[in-house]
């Protein structure tokens, strides 16, 4: 960088030349100058008015100064004999140009100076008068005044086209210059001023046909100077030391308006100028906007005229129309910083008759100001793009163009502007993919072939010097078509991350659309550089973006692509990376450095002869970089002691745990210190570890590293959330979300949207955006969209957040609605005080004014609109003054925000201008309700604007249901309120209000104010609240979230419904939808209700109350957070685990990454060793301390003391005397039981059951059993046999006792033994312990009773229940009535076999009633009930007796008791003789059947019956006609019974004869 002098190195602002080295000129310039010159001059009276003498004291004082440089800058600037010719041509015209000046009264150069550095400067005009501080000025010689090269001639720079030519345009211009200073003082100084100035011209017109010769310095005058110029070069080098010091930013600062536009109101066909002054360095450039649309000149030529001159800015509109009602901004912007100041234009249309010529004053035109540099910059250009390129759409594989003209005002000839494109803010190289072009008026960008890398938004920057413009638009770039329908489209981005000799490590962005189902993976496909041939780089695709490629030929070069796959195929290459070769970077570095020869897509490398062997060190800080799972990548530094020869790697893994190293490369070593391994199995632990060799041999492995767990250590990000829509433009629509938590090297985002119903989703953008905002355009006018949001990263995409709220895609903003309902809120003699209500509608964004206007009304017949205010008022009421008394008037209202203004409103009502005698106030204004919810509202409301006589001292607000009569107002408040706001408590959900408020004075209360509503109660969906939030700092603030916010929404905070915005205790900070407010410096002060509103909403509000109390709890919890602790879940504890380990814990409620424990046993730290171990889980927060046991010198105080950031905890426990004892003893059986479990025992002791068939069941349960495993049973040391043998399936052993009694009672034993040991267990079932279970099992007995029954007998009536089985402990008790029944013969009691029962005997009616039995176990008593009364008593009584007689008649009816046979066989001839047995009550009467008729007593068949009781059967002599079926009746009044017998008479011979027959047969 050249030398420059200090007064432009400290002022460089005043001198762009030196800066920027732009210094080649021409004749033809020079010229155009001396042209330009002139009409400077020919503008200012000053030029000519000065004196010739005056002219040759500053040109005397110039050459001094000049002369003083002379040398230095002819050394300093000399590059050669050709620049020093160069330097003569130019010394020559300049001297041409010189005259020029002179001949055309330029004889002021100090008048010259002030006309240009007043706009090139942005300095105060105060501060333009000396260009040294005082400190330099003190530093400088007494007869040195400082060059300004700016007077004479206008010298054009940065023509040129490079740095080079511009250092020896600079050059050339230093030696002219010296030159020129050297002529003027070496020149005879005895000449008059006449023939001086003849000599000058003479010598003007020669230099441009000869070579011009110089006077010889004398000796005298030489040595002077090079006195001078030491003296100077010391004073230069001191101030450089000094001004290097500085920072260069104190001489920077934001632009800011000394004077704003202001707002006019004008006729049609005005003209309107808006002026605005603006200060700050670099000088700011300042633009005009109309409606946030930049001005364009070119345009509307002759409508707008910009003008900039002295630092004030001019904007005129020429002719105005109403189309010219709009806000106007001015934007003033330098490199601090942006300031805009507004000014709004409302042009009223003249309705009545009007004279052309009245409105018509000429378009004042007035050229653009512009300023001329020391070497000819000009200090401002307008820049304009025209026919620009807007919002364009590709296909991957198209072409495209964007373009734009670009206009620069004033035009410099061979003058090029700087053109610069950039993608998302990066500048934009060319390559074979895209080529920038510039003709000389049009920029364009073409893409020969289109890409997705080629999405995003492009910007066009046109720099002129130090003034530039941008211009930007968004270029999206769909999928092309797949060659398989439903592949995925390709990936983009494929980018090399890290090369080495071993692997290359590619990454890549996954593509938005997938084809319809899951992307399964991706193949990374090679090719080396120069050749077509592609080969794939993986045989299984891979999910994680990001892969190392292996198997590369050292020193190669080569180029990647990438490729999805779905379940349908595999989609479209994607666009191939830039080359790179298989070298380490420290390779890569030294071939960089040293001349090589012509690239020819191969580097060799070469490696030096060996020397002397040395084995190789261990390599060191061998770490994993990056795990997956399908790989992990190594990476480590080579060993100290490797000796002048190459070294080669050889890495080893082993699983975890383990010992067994393996080596990986066993075929090919590592070069390079990293290294890339496969074919891990997913979800094992590895360790690994790297040798180094040479010739000399292998060395000693490296320090193996941590367990790594093959996996993906990236975690797929979580979807965004609240995506919200907002309208932009008719085309496009602006989504913003909430970004994805905790997500890790996020990529960005992908947009989908879908027209709502269709089901189909399409994206948006095809290339991942960050940030939370994104444009999308190409909508359909009209229609409704969805949207919703993915992010990406390496590990993949995410889930869809969920969809959006639907939005109408159409213009964002417009004008308001009109204002309606206005009243005349007071009235003077000369004024009145007009209130309306706001617009329905604010067209999108917020109201910023309104304007009145106004028409007398005489007679009935309107007059002319004339308006009322001239500056917009922001309330909705405004007082009019100037009116005439006891005139009528009407009224109309316009609204205006940014989009520009509304339609004016309905023409009021007719209002009298008379003066209101009322004493009481006016009616207050502008109510407006917020917060509503469904028991409550906040109403609020402005002033009266007159308050009467008196000051208004409070407010009276009423309400009523919005359909009620106007007689059911009621009050809210008994007394005034002297606040502005009340909160409406008590309201019902759901119902309709509306509320007015009247204000009061001394002199009484005023009229009520225009109604506030109808307002539904009611709290709507996805109200939310403030909430109040203390920081770990201990910061207080409150904070508010709205998801329902507009574009155009902003929050607004207050205190007690006032607005806070410049409260110095309050700061207030919001970000998206979320805002905090917070409190500097909590006091009393502060104690109020904290409000925040969000504008541009349908009312959506919400308060905080700050009173005593919450001041109180906030300041409390403020001080806990500023000094915490850490709090504890649980105290220190300590516990006996199972081989009677001592475990010490306690659990904090949560613990950093950072948290520290200190264990401290009496009052000394104790570390982690053989007899103590330690542990922190801070994830849960549990501290735990481990010991083997305890020991008599454990017994003491134990603490954890926590460290956590800033906060701080702690916790004791206090083991000494019996407490230590006991626990110590706890933990020695633990021990010991831990002994025994090593070989069978007891998982559970014996015990017993009761089982449901009132059974008892003694089990227990084992574990740690094998086959070879014996169970036996004992009873009173007597073996127990056991029917079946046990398989402890289950680990359950059990013995079944039936039926239990005393004789059960004993002591039980069972034995578990095998080779490994035995264990028993002991169970007493005597005395207590057989007390108790026998009560078990007659309680269970006397579950197991049935409900109680009753049975009619003979001899009367019987209660009974039964019992599985009974025994005789369970003790049986009934009662009667309530009472006792004492047994006796006819009331019996007792046990049946399993039936209880009571029996009645020949019952009476006092035995009815209720009967109870209870059954006693012992413990308990079991009762259950029947009621024998009534019908039941009836029923079974009547049994009763019937049985009874029944009974009766059993026992005297007539029967055989015995004595017949049932078959008789006798010989014929013999005798039969048969006796029985007959009884009955009365005597029976007695009768003979044979073959059922009746037998009667004769000779040979002889029937008796004596004493009543015996009869006689007697056959003589029997024959076979005496066979048959012979019966005997018995009869009596009680029953008659029969009994049967047959007699069979045989006679013997045929008896031998049938069987004899019956042989032969059988034979």
């Amino acid at each position: 960088m050249m030398s420059l002098p200090f007064y432009q190195r400290s002022h460089a602002h005043y001198d762009h030349s030196y800066r920027h080295k732009d210094l080649r000129t021409t004749t033809s310039q020079y010229q155009q100058e001396k042209k330009r010159s002139a009409i400077y001059t020919h503008g200012s009276t000053a030029y000519s008015s000065r004196s010739s003498a005056a002219h040759r004291q500053e040109a005397e004082a110039f050459s001094q100064a000049s002369a003083a440089y002379q040398q230095q800058a002819s050394q300093a600037y000399s590059l050669g004999a050709e620049q020093y010719s160069l330097a003569s041509q130019v010394s020559r015209k300049a001297a041409s140009a010189y005259d020029y000046g002179y001949s055309h009264g330029l004889t002021d150069s100090s008048l010259l100076l002030e006309d240009y550095s007043s706009k090139l400067s942005p300095k105060t005009k105060r501060a333009r008068h000396s260009l040294l501080s005082g400190e330099e000025k003190e530093n400088l010689p007494s007869d040195y005044m400082v060059p300004i090269f700016s007077g004479r001639q206008m010298h054009v720079s940065g023509i040129a086209d490079t740095e080079e030519e511009r250092i020896k345009e600079a050059a050339a211009y230093i030696a002219q210059r010296n030159l020129l200073a050297s002529e003027e003082r070496t020149t005879s100084s005895k000449q008059s001023a006449a023939s001086k100035q003849s000599v000058i011209s003479k010598q003007s017109t020669s230099t441009l046909q000869e070579e011009e010769t110089f006077q010889k310095k004398s000796r005298k005058v030489a040595i002077r100077e090079k006195a001078e110029r030491l003296s100077l070069r010391k004073t230069l080098e001191e101030t450089e030391a000094y001004h290097g010091k500085l920072n260069e930013d104190h001489l920077l600062h934001a632009p800011d308006f000394t004077i704003k536009p202001r707002s006019h109101t004008v006729w049609e066909k005005e003209n309107v100028k808006l002026h605005c002054s603006v200060i700050g360095w670099p000088e700011p450039h300042l633009t005009w906007y109309k409606n946030q649309v930049p001005i364009d000149v070119h345009a509307n030529p002759g409508k707008y005229i910009i003008e900039s001159r002295y630092g004030m800015h001019t904007l005129v509109i020429n002719e105005c129309d109403f189309e010219d009602t709009a806000q106007y901004r001015a934007s003033a912007m330098n490199v601090k910083g942006e300031l805009s100041a507004y000014a709004s234009v409302v042009v009223k249309r003249y309705k009545g008759d009007f004279d052309d010529t009245r409105f018509h004053s000429g378009a004042s035109s007035m050229p653009l100001s512009f300023a001329v540099t020391p070497y000819g910059y000009l200090s401002k250009f307008e820049i304009h793009f025209d026919d620009k390129f807007d919002v364009s759409f590709g296909r991957e594989g198209e072409t495209m163009s964007l373009g734009c003209r670009v206009v620069i005002t004033p035009e410099i000839k061979h003058f090029q502007p700087e053109i610069q494109w950039y993608r998302n803010g990066a500048p934009v190289s060319p390559s074979k993919w895209v080529q920038p072009h510039w003709s000389g008026e049009r920029a364009t960008l073409t893409f020969s072939h289109l890409n997705k890398e080629d999405e995003g938004l492009y910007t066009i920057r046109v720099r002129m010097g130090e003034y530039y413009e941008d211009y930007s638009a968004y270029v999206f770039v769909r999928d092309a078509d797949a060659e398989i329908e439903g592949a995925p489209a390709a990936p983009l981005d494929v980018v090399c991350l890290d090369a080495n000799k071993d692997y290359i490590i590619i990454s890549w962005k996954q593509p938005a659309v997938d084809g319809g189902s899951p992307i399964l993976g991706y193949f990374i496909d090679k090719c080396e550089v120069g050749t077509d041939s592609w080969s794939q780089c993986n045989d299984t695709p891979v999910k994680f973006a990001r892969f190392p490629v292996t198997g590369l030929i050292e020193g190669r070069s080569y180029i990647f692509r990438v490729r999805a796959v779905n379940k349908t195929g595999i989609g479209l290459p994607s666009r191939v990376s830039e080359p790179v070769a298989a070298l380490d970077p420290a390779e890569k570095a030294r071939l960089k450095s040293r001349p090589s020869a012509p690239w020819t897509g191969q580097i060799i490398v070469t490696e030096e002869e060996p020397t002397e062997g040395i084995i190789p060190g261990p390599p060191t800080e061998l770490s994993v970089t990056e795990a997956t799972r399908s790989y992990v990548v190594l990476s480590w530094k080579p060993p100290g002691q490797r000796g002048h020869e190459g070294i080669m790697y050889f890495v080893e893994k082993c699983e975890a745990g383990t010992e067994n190293w393996q080596r990986v490369n066993t075929e090919l070593p590592v070069k390079s210190p990293r290294f890339a391994l496969f074919d891990l199995a997913e979800g094992k632990s590895y360790c690994f570890r790297v040798r180094c060799s040479n010739s000399a041999g292998v060395g000693e492995p490296s320090e193996a590293t941590e367990v790594t767990v093959v996996g993906d250590k990236l975690d797929i990000p979580q979807p965004p959330g609240k995506i919200i829509p907002s309208r932009n433009t008719d085309t496009s629509v602006v989504v913003t979300w909430e970004e994805s938590k905790d997500a890790k090297e996020l990529v960005g985002y992908y947009i989908e949207a879908s027209v709502v119903g269709s089901g189909e989703w399409a994206p948006c953008n095809n290339n991942p955006v960050k940030g939370s905002r994104f444009t999308c355009h190409g909508l359909v006018t009209g229609q409704s969209y969805i949207f919703r949001v993915r992010a990406v990263n390496a590990a993949g995409l995410s889930e869809y957040s969920q969809d959006s709220e639907a939005i109408e895609v159409k213009a964002a903003i417009a004008a308001p609605s009109p204002p309606y309902d206005i009243k005349c809120l007071e009235s003077f003699r000369d004024s009145m005080v007009l209130g309306w209500k706001q617009p329905d509608k604010n067209g999108g964004t917020e109201i910023t004014g309104y304007y009145v206007n106004y028409r007398e009304v005489i007679g009935g017949v309107p007059g002319k609109w004339r308006e009322a205010n001239i500056k917009a008022v922001s309330d909705e009421a405004y007082k009019i003054s100037n009116l005439k008394e006891n005139m009528v008037y009407q009224f109309q209202v316009a609204a205006m925000n940014i989009a520009g203004l509304g339609a004016p409103s309905a023409v009021s009502e007719c209002f009298t201008c008379e003066e209101w005698t009322i004493a009481v106030p006016g009616p207050p204004h502008s109510l407006k309700y917020s917060e509503v919810r469904k028991t409550s509202l906040v109403l609020q409301w402005k002033p009266p604007v007159h308050c009467g006589r008196t000051p208004v001292t409070g407010y009276f607000v009423d309400l009523k249901e919005a359909h009620a009569k106007e007689d059911q107002w009621r009050g809210l408040n008994e007394a005034a309120i002297p606040n502005k706001y009340l909160k409406v408590q008590g309201l019902t959900e759901g119902v309709s209000y509306v509320f007015r408020v009247r204000a009061i004075n001394q002199a009484g209360v005023g009229k009520p104010s225009d109604l506030a509503g109808p307002v539904v109660a009611e709290t709507r969906p996805g109200t939310k609240e403030v909430v109040v939030n203390v920081d770990d700092d201990g910061v207080i603030s409150l904070n508010f979230e709205c998801d329902q916010m507009t574009p155009n929404s902003e929050f607004v905070w207050s205190k007690d419904y006032v607005p806070t915005e410049d409260s110095p205790r309050l700061e207030v900070e919001s970000k998206g939808s979320k805002t905090k407010m917070t409190f500097k410096d909590l006091g009393e002060d502060d104690l109020g209700i904290y409000s925040c509103d969000v504008t541009d909403t349908d009312g959506i509000a919400s308060s905080y109350v700050i009173d005593e109390e919450e001041l109180k709890r906030l300041l409390a919890l403020s001080h806990d957070h500023k000094f915490p602790t850490v709090p504890a879940k649980s105290e220190l504890a300590v516990e006996i685990l199972e081989k009677g380990q001592v475990r010490f814990w306690m659990q904090a409620e949560k613990l950093s990454g950072n948290a520290k424990v200190n264990y401290i046993f009496n009052d000394k730290e104790i570390f982690e060793g053989p007899k103590y171990k330690m542990h922190i889980d801070r994830n849960t927060g549990i501290i735990e301390m481990f010991m083997e046991k305890l020991l008599d010198e454990d017994e003491g105080t134990y603490t954890f003391q926590i460290q956590d950031g800033k906060a701080t905890g702690h916790s004791t426990l206090v083991l000494l005397g019996d407490v230590y004892k006991k626990l110590q003893k706890e933990a020695e059986f633990q021990r010991q039981e831990w002994i025994r479990k090593q070989g069978p025992h007891f998982a559970e002791y014996l015990s017993w059951e009761v089982t449901n068939e009132c059974n008892v069941l003694l089990k227990c349960k084992v574990a740690n059993i094998k086959k070879e495993t014996h169970i036996v049973w004992y009873k009173d040391e007597r073996e127990i046999s056991v029917d079946e043998k046990h398989d402890f399936k289950d680990g359950i052993c059990t013995l079944l006792i039936t039926e239990f009694s005393k004789k059960d009672a004993g002591i039980y034993e069972v034995i578990l033994k095998d080779d490994r040991g035995k264990d028993k267990s002991r169970l007493k079932l005597v005395d207590e312990a057989f007390q108790e279970l026998m009560s078990e099992v007659c309680k269970t007995i006397a579950l197991s009773a049935s409900d109680l029954k009753i049975q009619s007998t003979a001899e009367g009536i019987r209660l009974y229940s039964f019992v599985t089985y009974y025994v005789d402990d369970l003790k049986v008790n009934w009662s009667h009535n309530g009472t006792g029944i004492k047994y006796s013969d006819r009331v019996k009691s007792g046990v049946t076999g399993e039936q209880i029962w009571l029996q009645i005997n020949e019952p009476t009616p006092n035995d009815k009633g209720k009967y109870i039995m209870e059954l006693f176990d012992g413990k308990t008593g079991h009762q259950k009930t029947v009621d024998l009364s009534g019908q039941a008593y009836d029923e079974a009584f009547a049994e009763f007796q019937r049985l009874k007689q029944a009974a009766i008649a059993e026992k005297n009816r007539a029967r055989v008791l015995g004595g017949l046979p049932d078959v008789v066989t006798i010989q014929e001839g013999k005798a039969l003789n048969l006796t029985c047995t007959v009884w009955g009550d009365p005597t029976p009467e007695v009768s003979w059947l044979k073959n059922e008729k009746l037998l009667a007593s004769d000779e040979h068949c002889n029937l008796r019956f004596e004493a009543g009781k015996i009869a006689y059967f007697t056959i003589n002599g029997v024959s076979t006609a005496d066979s048959g079926k012979y019966g005997l009746v018995v009869k009596n009044k009680y029953g008659t019974e029969t009994s049967d017998f047959t007699v069979s008479v045989f006679i013997p011979e045929e008896e031998a004869r049938k069987a004899l027959s019956e042989s032969q047969k059988s034979k």
